[in-house]
């Protein structure tokens, strides 16, 4: 399939595929006036010219096409920055974290407090009601998601707010497919073993960044697709953790104060090596 390049807002994204492509186009990142380029073309032209894509962004007055096998949705978070496919290392990543992070730790602050204070008080009224234990794994999706989407904020240059927490539930029915997934196929793999489980939680550990990015997927695809992101990756997401541990044990000398300042910092990392995973933007390769 055609490898294609595209400029956004003055920034050059590719190589992508042409499935890619026109899922972007559907999701209204990509315009009719955006320029793309792919090999057997003589110069750059707006996609609404070029003959493979104009369908896709539907007749005038009227939606797109639906990308196949999903509903239309629009992205939650900024257009995707250039990675690296995976080279950047921990330190690298955790230095950028910090920079990010740097006079902007009330919001990502006041944002893992509000999660705590939430899934605190979900937790206590499911244990006293009998009946109720169900109801903290349906929300505990979407406000999984709602943390991914106020995080990649935070790595794209977007505006993280408060109340992104509950971004989640506008996406409420893939959020829980893939947190309900992943809880069921991450213990039958630790069924097995240990070891084979924690295996499982890092191949699937992409999942709601990737359905951040596209959330037309359903909730298998998007585990599928996390699978295969991170094969070669895993031992360097292992590695990026670590360095965290000293700090939770600092955290814990500080009755678990500290740990208000070490979830943001942990999240925007994470956000970074999923970002890091990303295809290069064109001319680039930036964490």
């Amino acid at each position: 399939m055609s490898q294609w390049h595209c400029t956004i807002n003055g920034q050059k994204y590719g190589p992508v595929s042409e499935e890619e492509l026109k899922l972007w186009i559907t999701q209204g990142r990509v315009r009719a006036v955006d320029l793309v380029w792919t090999d057997g073309m003589t110069q750059w032209q707006a996609a609404g010219s070029v003959p493979a894509l104009s369908e896709w962004f539907g007749a005038a007055g009227s939606a797109p096409p639906l990308p196949i096998g999903g509903t239309q949705k629009k992205s939650p978070v900024p257009l995707p920055p250039g990675g690296t496919e995976g080279t950047a290392t921990p330190a690298e990543i955790t230095l950028k974290a910090r920079e990010t992070l740097r006079g902007r730790w009330g919001v990502a602050i006041g944002f893992c407090f509000l999660l705590v204070l939430i899934s605190a008080g979900i937790s206590l009224v499911t244990q006293s009601v009998p009946g109720l234990q169900i109801a903290s794994w349906v929300v505990e999706g979407p406000l999984r998601f709602g943390a991914v989407i106020f995080f990649l904020h935070y790595t794209r240059n977007g505006k993280p707010e408060t109340d992104m927490l509950f971004a989640g539930f506008r996406y409420f029915a893939n959020a829980l497919v893939v947190y309900l997934l992943m809880s069921i196929f991450i213990f039958l793999w630790m069924l097995l073993l240990i070891v084979p489980g924690i295996i499982a939680a890092y191949a699937y550990s992409m999942s709601f960044y990737i359905l951040a990015d596209d959330p037309s997927l359903d909730g298998l695809e998007a585990i599928r697709r996390s699978k295969k992101m991170m094969q070669g990756h895993k031992a360097r997401l292992f590695c990026l953790n670590l360095r965290f541990i000293g700090w939770a044990f600092l955290c814990i000398l500080t009755l678990g104060i500290g740990f208000l300042w070490l979830w943001p910092y942990m999240a925007t990392a994470q956000a970074y090596f999923y970002n890091d995973l990303l295809p290069p933007k064109e001319g680039a390769a930036a964490v």
